[in-house]
């Protein structure tokens, strides 16, 4: 190869790597996403909150269930672009909000993204919770590149 070719191929290496680059940061991007987080541990809640405000996203947290429902069925539709519910909260699990937000007349209620979070990760879990109407599921401990990428992957259009 001469010097000409070489730099031809480091160039469009360098492009592709840049390319790559890019798509895995669209991967996990969440800037500008409105998130409601039920989450009943304050502590969880504090470090997701923080943790997802500091990538972009926008966070309402509530503390349980019942107040998921109510804050989903008290905003307009497409106010919030995901929920993220945990599964063991008291008052009204996430299993139980999930169903009560799905069967609600509106338009959104069918549609928003809920991913739950749960300490549970086993297979029967996860069908569990698709059962539910959720739409993903994501262990505890959380993991934020992957908390970051389902968020991303759920709320594309």
């Amino acid at each position: 190869m001469n010097g000409k070719e070489n730099a031809e191929c480091s160039s469009a290496s360098a492009q592709r790597a840049s390319q790559t680059r890019e798509s895995i940061k669209e991967e996990k991007d969440v800037r500008g996403i409105h998130l409601m987080l039920a989450e009943d541990n304050e502590l969880n809640a504090e470090i997701a909150e923080r943790l997802l405000s500091d990538e972009g996203a926008r966070i309402a947290v509530v503390r349980d269930g019942q107040k998921a429902v109510e804050t989903f069925r008290d905003q307009p539709p497409g106010t919030f672009d995901a929920i993220l519910m945990d599964v063991m909260m008291p008052v009204m699990d996430g299993f139980s909000a999930t169903r009560a937000i799905r069967e609600m007349d509106r338009p959104d209620a069918k549609t928003i993204p809920i991913i739950a979070m749960t300490a549970s990760a086993f297979e029967e879990d996860a069908q569990r919770c698709m059962k539910a109407g959720i739409n993903a599921h994501i262990p505890k401990p959380l993991q934020m590149e992957r908390v970051l990428t389902t968020i991303a992957k759920c709320c594309r259009h």
